[in-house]
């Protein structure tokens, strides 16, 4: 150890340069994209001190390049990850996922999806009226549609989706999403958290047509009742 420390003192220059080899190394290691992108970042400012040390200007500008293009990276991704903690807490809304979407038109009878169709995409609806044909659920502006499809076992849709009013929704792929998920484990963390929630309001929704079923009997067994007692 000593000898390192020694031969540190008297060969720093060289040690800078060493110190952005061994970043760039843990930068193959990183499973989490923010911390690749923070040893990339540490990488390019040990280089470019190395560089201009030693006089080597093409290292210096390769670097001077790469670093505040991880940075920006690392900032949208920092800004991804504290808009989905909001999400994930609020009331589920996936504005933060628009910057990867894409805009397109529907028009009154058409099917976006059908039961048992393989889910490639996910949607966001900004205008126009929905029905899940299967539940007779109608939804309208500012609802999140298809996202089950993309984590359930063979990405298999469980309803099928029907536009009865024109309108606008904002499509993500199943690929751009996956990427998302895989790049960042927050993100993944916090997209779960909303999944959940999905599953929970759905499961509500559940509970609520079976209780309303249940009064519908009782009152259709009432009226019997009644229409027995007058016969």
């Amino acid at each position: 150890m000593q000898v390192l420390v020694n031969w540190l003192l008297t060969n720093w220059v060289e040690g800078v340069g060493y110190l952005g080899t061994a970043f760039t190394i843990a930068t193959y290691a990183m499973k989490a994209m923010d911390q690749l992108r923070i040893a990339g970042i540490l990488s390019s400012i040990a280089f470019i001190s190395y560089g201009t040390l030693t006089g080597s200007f093409p290292v210096v500008v390769t670097e001077a390049i790469l670093l505040p293009l991880n940075m920006l990276r690392l900032h949208q991704m920092l800004q991804l990850v504290r808009k989905v903690e909001r999400a994930a807490v609020g009331d589920l809304s996936l504005d933060w996922l628009k910057p990867y979407t894409h805009r397109r038109s529907v028009r009154a009878g058409e099917i976006l999806f059908r039961r048992g169709d393989r889910a490639e995409q996910m949607f966001f609806t900004l205008s126009g009226r929905f029905r899940l044909i299967e539940i007779g659920i109608e939804l309208g502006a500012g609802q999140v549609l298809g996202e089950l499809g993309l984590v359930s076992r063979g990405n298999q849709r469980t309803l099928t989706l029907e536009c009865l009013e024109d309108g606008e929704v904002l499509t993500i792929g199943y690929r751009e999403t996956k990427e998302l998920y895989f790049q960042n484990p927050k993100f993944g963390f916090y997209f779960l958290e909303l999944i959940g929630g999905r599953l929970l309001q759905n499961a509500e929704r559940a509970d609520e047509r079976a209780r309303a079923a249940e009064l519908r009997a009782e009152k259709a067994e009432a009226l019997l009742a009644r229409t027995a007692d007058l016969g």
